[in-house]
Parts: C-alpha cells; sequence; structure tokens
C-alpha cells in the first residue's frame, strides 16, 4: 500500500515541500568516504536510487560531474524535475533492482530514506555490477525518535512528537523495521566486504510549528492513516497543533524549536 502512495501527485508535492533535508553532515561523511576510497581521483557519477522527489539528490551535485537520480514513480520523478536546480542532474524513470546503468561506471551509489523498500538481493546484485573499482555505496535515513529543546518547554514538547510519532506507527510496514534498527539489518545484507554501519549521528534542525505539522504530513504512515480515516488523520493534526500551541503560549507563532534527531549511515567500497 505505501509503494502506491508514492504514485500519487498529492503525496509527491506534500514530500517535496516537508520531508526534511538531508543533513549537511551525512553528506559530508558520504562524499569525505568516497574520496578516501578513491584516493581523491575525480567523481564522474553518482547515482541516487529511490531519489524520490531530488531533495537528497540535488546535494550530491557540486561533488559529482553527473548526478543521476532514479525512482519507479512517475509523480516523485515529475516533481524532482520540477525543482531540479543543477545543470549536471537529470532524473529517470527506473526501478532499483534494474539499474539503467553500464556496469563498472558509477563512483558513488546513494540512497537516502529508500533502501527499505528495495528487493535487497537483487540491488545488491545491480550495485556490485554497476560500480567502479573503489566505487561506493552509501544507504542512510533518520530515526523517528525526536527531542525537542526549547527554554523549560522541553519536556511537553517532546512528549507530544513522542505520541504523534506512536500514532503513526500504528500504520507503519514491515519494511520500516529497518528504520528502526538503524539499518542494522541492511548493513548485514550488504554483499560488500568492506563496510562499515554508523549510527545515532546527532543532527539539529529548526522548525516552526507549521513546518512540523506539515513533516507528519509528508510521512507515508499519515498518509495511509488518511486513506483510511480522513477524519482521524484531519484530528490528529488539529489536536497535535493544539497541543503544541497550548504549551508554547503567545510564542507559538513565531517560534523556531530545535529538533534533535538520530541519523545513520551504511558505507560500503567495492575492490
Amino acid at each position: 500500500m505505501a509503494a502506491q502512495l508514492f504514485e500519487k501527485m498529492q503525496f509527491s508535492l506534500v514530500y517535496q515541500k516537508y520531508m526534511i533535508p538531508v543533513s549537511n553532515a551525512v553528506i559530508n561523511m558520504i562524499v569525505s568516504y568516497v574520496k578516501e576510497k578513491t584516493n581523491e581521483q575525480p567523481l564522474d557519477l553518482a547515482l541516487d536510487v529511490g531519489c524520490g522527489t531530488g531533495r537528497y539528490t540535488l546535494p550530491l551535485a557540486p561533488h559529482f560531474k553527473k548526478v543521476l537520480g532514479i525512482d519507479i514513480s512517475d509523480s516523485q520523478i515529475n516533481v524532482a524535475k520540477q525543482n531540479n536546480t543543477a545543470s549536471n542532474v537529470s532524473y529517470m524513470v527506473a526501478a532499483a533492482e534494474k539499474l539503467p546503468i553500464k556496469d563498472d561506471s558509477v563512483d558513488l551509489v546513494n540512497a537516502g530514506l529508500a533502501v527499505h523498500w528495495f528487493i535487497l538481493d537483487d540491488f545488491a546484485g545491480e550495485v556490485a555490477r554497476v560500480l567502479k573499482k573503489n566505487g561506493c555505496l552509501a544507504l542512510h535515513g533518520f530515526h523517528p525518535s525526536w527531542e525537542i529543546k526549547y527554554k523549560d518547554l522541553s519536556q511537553d514538547l517532546s512528549k507530544t512528537i513522542s505520541e504523534v510519532w506512536d500514532t503513526l506507527c500504528q500504520y507503519a510496514e514491515e519494511t520500516s523495521n529497518h528504520v528502526l534498527t538503524q539499518y542494522q539489518n541492511i548493513y548485514e545484507a550488504v554483499t560488500l566486504k568492506d563496510k562499515e554501519w554508523i549510527t545515532d549521528i546527532p543532527v539539529t534542525i529548526t522548525m516552526s510549528i507549521s513546518e512540523i505539522l506539515g513533516f507528519f504530513q509528508s510521512v507515508y504512515m499519515f498518509q495511509i492513516l488518511l486513506e483510511k480515516d480522513v477524519k482521524e488523520a484531519e484530528e490528529l493534526i488539529i489536536e497535535t497543533e493544539r497541543r503544541l500551541r497550548d504549551i508554547l503560549g503567545e510564542e507559538a507563532d513565531s517560534v523556531r524549536l530545535d529538533v534533535h534527531m538520530k541519523h545513520y549511515c551504511v558505507l560500503a567500497c567495492k575492490h
């Protein structure tokens, strides 16, 4: 069901607008890893698999001669093309399990918030096929546990957000277990021998109330709830906003909250 949601244009537009941006710390970690493994050689091609609307594709553009984003969803790719701001980035519809790329031609295969949707064995075979010698794989995401820091209101704010996650996780599909374990099973499934697993990468972003509410609507579990019960989904957003406003009082409209979260990354190199 979740895979079908990504085909819907309305969801793709919400995803593009509100999904949190890729962590600069994670991008820098990936690029440093690739440069180390390739001995600082020029980087020709990065492939962003399951690229969605391109939010995790564009940050790769400054580091590679070309970046190709692929996704199985037509609507996600259409939104990515509409929002493309880099001349060396292109997009196409394709499956992670059948990459439209020549053998031994890619410096980096990247998948942000995506690999848990793939058929892992088939994807792993394709990664091994398309990577150059010393080419790299990066698989990353963030854990759905947030801590909100703001004055002496942190505990109440964090509790409110945690309860929203608890509600949404009731609609999670089995693939989301990979996210909850910070990709431990995916790390173990990677067939490249030279690999590492980095967890609990601390990342802080600042968000307004409206951005937090928008983010939750960009999560696929909310979209599943919306399809099952529109009224319940709408009430979840309305009630969350009310609770946050009650906690913050007069500051609610102007405040930007520090949201602390944990990212994680699997890195590997083909030899």
